[in-house]
């Protein structure tokens, strides 16, 4: 039994490993907490719910930056019909600007669509505030008496005639106000996601005008799926001494967040694939905030207000604002913070506690991707350079339970001789365990160096837009989904689908059985509980994980095939028995009948 304590242990741990996952991240919220938002959300005070105003926003009476709700009056189509705009067309990129407001409310993600099936819709973006999925960004100012109407939310900007976005294209927008100020905004669009605003303010009036500009991103839904742990999705910035905020759309139903004054930074709202956020010019403070707005239509707002800039008469001020709207493409994001200098603009993608292992595992996967052009076999290969990194640690793991075999006959001994005296049996093992320079817990050190492996490679696949419908070979078209067959239906041949609690596809299959070879190689434990869990454990694996994403099923497939193989050519070299086909022998051997 003292061989297999090391094992069990292991077992142990990654029953708590696949528990912890599935409760914490897999599952969807509780019913309970469901109920417990919705009374949140009717509990807000008043004082959140703003006047609707045209284009969904007015500004606040405070010289903050404006907020406010929009009632869903119009399909898509008819809201972006209501209002001119100027067309957007780039290699990734389709939609247009709204001229009321200046504002990005239509955009479409032409590389990605909705399903894995290349004729379905791509992906929708930004949609104007007045229908279903209002989301959009929005840069604008607020000013006072002095300077008059400033442009904000519901300001008719003047575009050129024919003026279309491209990224060769830049577009330039005009408005002048009844106090001499001119406002030029030149918008620019690289090849992929990222947004240039340029603003000039020119002053042609006779005194010194103050204004100060704010940015907003305003979403009026969130994400239909539940959250999980593992994933963070809503408000996200980098703001000054703050550092890395990330707000749960739950934590600013309760209250706003509004981190401390800071200059530089960026700030938005995130998914699981896609995000929208604004950089505020990089020299000047501003204050951040994340809220939300109760009320008939509820609004989840991340928006900026930078301190006021005095303009004097006969003079221009310019300030400059990115605004990233796109998919959270690994390459792209890293590109955007070298090259615009944005601070740690890598963490949009949420690469989690383990950043330091995380990111070097996509990295490494995508080394691979690039050559073979699949991530399945780029997870293969990966499995082995890990398994490579470890196999120091994993030698000595299982040259310590080949070690726990040779002395099996030696502790059989001493329980014979101590009987029940466990006191004297443990300082006699312990005493041999010296003599023969064997560390009994040496087996279970590189299972736990492990965990953080297999949490990274878990993130990876199911956060990384890279796996999204990243195809395998055969059935699996999308390694970031679980793998669509199941034996209820003997895999797509009968003609129903499998109910989702007993889902259990090939993938699954293949990983429970290279998991119950991994288990025989080790002798059965003599304990009858111990012998049943050592049996039923590859089961239960079996359908704990059919819900995983198809990728991590396919590691662990692969990565007990390679375990196997690994123990036995190191049990061989230290003349230690080989257990597995003893094992599978006697599974079907008949037990002799009780004596009466």
């Amino acid at each position: 039994m003292q061989n297999n304590r090391n094992y069990f242990i292991a077992i142990a741990l990654s029953v708590l490993i696949v528990l912890g996952w599935q409760f914490l991240y897999m599952n969807p919220r509780i019913e309970a907490q469901r109920k417990a938002q919705e009374a949140q959300k009717a509990q807000q005070t008043t004082e959140q719910t703003q006047t609707p105003a045209a284009g969904g926003a007015q500004p606040q009476t405070n010289g903050a930056a404006p907020t406010g709700q929009a009632a869903v009056t119009t399909t898509r189509e008819e809201a972006l019909a209501k209002s001119p705009r100027v067309v957007i067309d780039t290699a990734a990129l389709s939609g247009t600007i709204n001229l009321t407001g200046a504002r990005l409310d239509d955009l479409k993600l032409k590389g990605y669509h909705e399903t894995v099936d290349k004729s379905s819709p791509i992906i929708t973006l930004f949609s104007p505030a007045e229908s279903k999925d209002g989301y959009f960004a929005e840069l604008g100012y607020v000013g006072n008496d002095q300077t008059g109407t400033v442009p904000g939310a519901s300001t008719v900007w003047t575009a050129p005639e024919g003026a279309k976005l491209t990224e060769k294209t830049p577009v330039t927008l005009t408005y002048t106000n009844d106090k001499g100020l001119t406002f030029a905004r030149t918008i620019s669009v690289d090849e992929r996601y990222m947004f240039t605003i340029t603003d000039k303010v020119t002053n042609s009036g006779a005194g010194a005008a103050s204004i100060s500009s704010y940015g907003r991103v305003t979403r009026n839904n969130k994400p239909t799926t539940p959250s999980v742990y593992v994933l963070h999705e809503g408000f996200i910035g980098v703001i000054g001494d703050d550092g890395l905020v990330e707000t749960k759309y739950s934590a600013a139903e309760k209250e706003a967040v509004t981190p401390a004054k800071s200059t530089g930074g960026w700030l938005g709202i995130t998914d699981k694939y896609w995000a929208a956020t604004i950089v505020p010019p990089q020299k000047s403070a501003y204050e951040a905030r994340f809220a939300y707005y109760a009320g008939e239509r509820p609004t989840y707002q991340a928006d900026y207000k930078e301190d006021a800039v005095s303009i004097p008469a006969g003079q221009s001020v310019e300030l400059k604002s990115l605004v990233f709207a796109g998919a959270k493409e690994v390459p792209v994001i890293d590109g955007y913070e070298t090259s615009y200098e944005i601070p740690r603009f890598d963490r949009l993608i949420d690469w989690g506690w383990f950043y330091f292992l995380t990111k070097p595992m996509f990295k490494l996967m995508d080394f691979f991707f690039r050559y073979f052009g699949n991530f399945g076999v780029a997870i293969l290969l990966t499995t082995i350079v890990v398994k490579a990194l470890f196999f120091p640690l994993a030698s000595k793991q299982y040259a310590s339970m080949a070690n726990m075999k040779r002395m099996q006959p030696k502790m059989e001994e001493l329980k014979a001789k101590f009987g029940d005296d466990r006191m004297g049996l443990q300082q006699a093992m312990m005493q041999l365990y010296k003599e023969e320079k064997i560390n009994p817990v040496a087996g279970c050190w590189p299972i736990a160096l492990q965990i953080p492996i297999f949490f990274s490679l878990y993130k990876v696949i199911y956060i990384t837009i890279e796996m999204r419908h990243a195809p395998f070979f055969g059935w699996i078209k999308d390694l970031s989904a679980p793998d669509p067959t199941s034996i209820v239906n003997l895999f797509g041949l009968l003609p129903f689908e499998a109910p989702t609690l007993l889902h259990l596809g090939v993938w699954p299959l293949i990983m429970g059985v290279t998991m119950f070879l991994q288990m025989r190689m080790n002798p059965t434990p003599p304990d009858p509980t111990q012998a049943m869990i050592f049996n039923w454990m590859p089961l239960v694996f079996m359908f704990m994980l059919a819900s995983f994403p198809a990728g991590l099923v396919i590691y662990w497939a692969w990565n007990n095939t390679l375990s196997v193989i690994q123990q036995s050519v190191i049990m061989k070299r230290h003349g230690v028995k080989i257990e597995l086909f003893d094992n599978l022998k006697g599974l079907f051997k008949r037990k002799p009948a009780p004596s009466k």
